[in-house]
């Protein structure tokens, strides 16, 4: 199964390498599309993302992984190659809605196939890889922006295409790690309601969505928003940019933190970051402190999210692994929508309030977090 593992990490490596990605909105609008219409698709790409979720990991069981994976990835190359010429509002929201279609049916999928290929053993350090390659694949596709292409957006789409193509043959040399399971409607509502009559699964799911979505949303839009009040440039804010790309790249460190601190400490260690950072954002418009405190925010969440995807895994008992995997990415989902709005919101008024909901829900997620392993079945 070794080969599986060589197959996935070229394949994030390889998915990583957008090379649009630092000119993503300007590339669009270039081709017609406003501002208020990215928001749109960008919203109604969540909305069928989370309407799939459940449906693909029904199929992705009955195909088997590798088929699923395989079909995935050559959608994805597809897309790419939509969007590369996409022109105007329909283009794009062709290409979005293809992407759904693949970031649902790859949910679960490739963490099973990471986690089966060596029967759940070494899988937080093999999360750490996986995740790292990718953001090392965003890495060398900005530093290839930044000195090559410019402002050239029709070669940047065309070596992402070509970047996604190469993912799709490298998924052709994967095998499978399970026979594919036979499914039936009863069976789906089952998975449904043991996840969600499960009190200590939901616990964990509530606790690992907030510290990530508090991640996603400071470190993606607050952040700009903070520099630009810190006074700091756009060369400087260039610079930080890819700063955290690169501690993006920390996750192959998670297991060995994990080993030297315990599951208690690991998560006191990271979530408490957290707290610490989106307070430090509340409380000060000085630069230093600034930067400081979004690089933790971000490190925090790279070294967390292997921890977290060991642990969640590992509470997957059914045959219906990536059914199990994606009911359960539905509900985080689902509370990224709520928290997105609810930052959105506090932003509009005040930054700093929106920086205090990022403190307390990191907060949150870890008495969740504490409360989920204290309800953990004694040996």
């Amino acid at each position: 199964m070794k080969r599986n593992l060589r197959c996935m990490y070229a394949i994030a490596l390889l998915q990583g390498m957008v090379f649009y990605g630092p000119v993503a909105t300007l590339y669009r609008e270039a081709q017609g599309v406003s501002i208020a219409q990215i928001t749109l698709i960008e919203s109604l790409s969540l909305a069928l993302c989370i309407l799939l979720e459940v449906p693909w990991g029904i199929l992705a069981d009955r195909l088997g992984y590798k088929r699923t994976m395989i079909g995935c990835c050559f959608l994805y190359f597809l897309s790419k190659i939509v969007f590369w010429q996409a022109d105007g509002f329909g283009g794009f929201l062709l290409e979005r809605v293809m992407l759904s279609v693949v970031v649902a049916g790859m949910s679960g999928v490739d963490t099973s196939i990471l986690y089966l290929s060596r029967g759940g053993q070494d899988s937080q350090q093999i999360f750490g890889w996986y995740n790292s390659l990718q953001t090392a694949g965003l890495l060398i596709a900005a530093l290839t922006f930044s000195l090559f292409v410019g402002d050239n957006y029709a070669l940047a789409g065309g070596l992402t295409v070509l970047s996604y193509g190469a993912a799709a043959l490298c998924a052709l040399g994967l095998t499978e790690v399970k026979a594919p399971a036979p499914f039936s409607p009863r069976l789906t509502l089952d998975i449904l309601r043991q996840t969600l009559t499960n009190r200590r699964l939901l616990l964990f799911l509530l606790s690992a969505a907030l510290l990530s979505e508090a991640h996603q949303t400071i470190t993606t839009f607050l952040n700009q928003l903070q520099y630009a009040r810190a006074g700091l440039p756009d060369w400087a804010i260039g610079v930080l940019y890819i700063v955290a790309t690169v501690l993006g790249m920390a996750g192959i460190w998670s297991a060995r933190l994990t080993r030297r601190t315990g599951t208690v400490g690991t998560a006191v260690l990271l979530y408490g970051g957290g707290v610490l950072a989106c307070i430090a954002l509340a409380l000060t418009t000085a630069p230093l402190p600034s930067i400081c405190a979004i690089l933790t925010l971000r490190l925090c969440n790279t070294l967390c999210q292997p921890f977290l995807m060991e642990l969640q895994n590992k509470q997957v008992t059914t045959p219906h692994r990536a059914t199990a995997l994606s009911v359960q990415a539905m509900i985080i989902d689902g509370v990224g929508v709520g928290t997105n709005l609810a930052f959105g919101a506090l932003a509009e008024i005040n930054l700093d309030w929106s920086f205090w909901l990022g403190g307390g829900i990191c907060l949150a997620g870890l008495l969740l977090f504490m409360i989920w392993y204290k309800l953990r079945p004694r040996a």
